[in-house]
């Protein structure tokens, strides 16, 4: 890790932080993040939230539900998140994980961290973004999600460290707790909203600005 990597995610965290401020988090429970972490693969935000609204409406919104649920129910329940089918195996893959390898998630509560980030990442579907959204958001750890959209702003801003090593460089800069990194990542997603999908480079402050 780079003293100018370093300054560089510093600088970021700052203007970000001043920009948008305390950005709430949906009020889920660790079930429904888990579930909303599966479905926010390769899709936008608005279409998760429709099919959490579904899952909610046909009561599935409990991984024991979805470990024990009609595989086509689930799926039309999910349909608007796209890649549907995969997704629905994806769910049932870690409702079995979290229910009958861990034993429910109030044992996974006690499970160290890593031994918690390596079960998920063991899970069919789940990647290190899924992996690190689930121990931040659902489990209040402190596991920087690295996603596309950081990925993308850390090479406009010249850090050249390959993806590997973002969430390290992250983590050796923000306060150990997850809620510095909720608000980091969440910041990151709302700067991309609405610069970078807009493609908005030209006026792009993290670029642009002496910080």
């Amino acid at each position: 890790m780079s003293v100018s990597s370093s300054f560089k995610v510093r600088r970021i965290v700052r203007i970000l932080k001043k920009k948008y401020g305390k950005i709430p988090w949906w009020p889920g429970d660790c079930d429904e993040v888990m579930i909303g972490a599966i479905l926010t693969q390769q899709t936008r935000w608005e279409n998760v939230r429709r099919a959490l609204d579904e899952l909610h409406r046909k009561d599935l919104c409990t991984l024991s539900a979805i470990r024990f649920a009609d595989m086509t129910a689930l799926e039309d329940a999910i349909r608007c998140t796209g890649f549907y089918r995969m997704k629905a195996r994806r769910l049932k893959c870690l409702a079995v994980f979290v229910e009958v390898t861990c034993g429910g998630v109030e044992r996974m509560a006690v499970m160290s961290t890593p031994a918690l980030r390596e079960g998920l990442l063991s899970v069919h579907g789940i990647g290190e973004e899924t992996a690190d959204s689930i121990l931040c958001y659902g489990f209040s750890r402190p596991s920087f999600v690295i996603d596309a959209y950081t990925d993308r702003i850390m090479r406009c801003i010249g850090v050249t460290e390959p993806r590997n090593r973002l969430k390290p460089l992250f983590e050796g800069v923000l306060a150990e707790t997850d809620e510095a990194y909720r608000q980091t990542h969440a910041h990151i997603v709302e700067y991309a909203k609405e610069f970078c999908i807009q493609k908005r480079c030209e006026t792009c402050i993290l670029v642009n600005s002496s910080g």
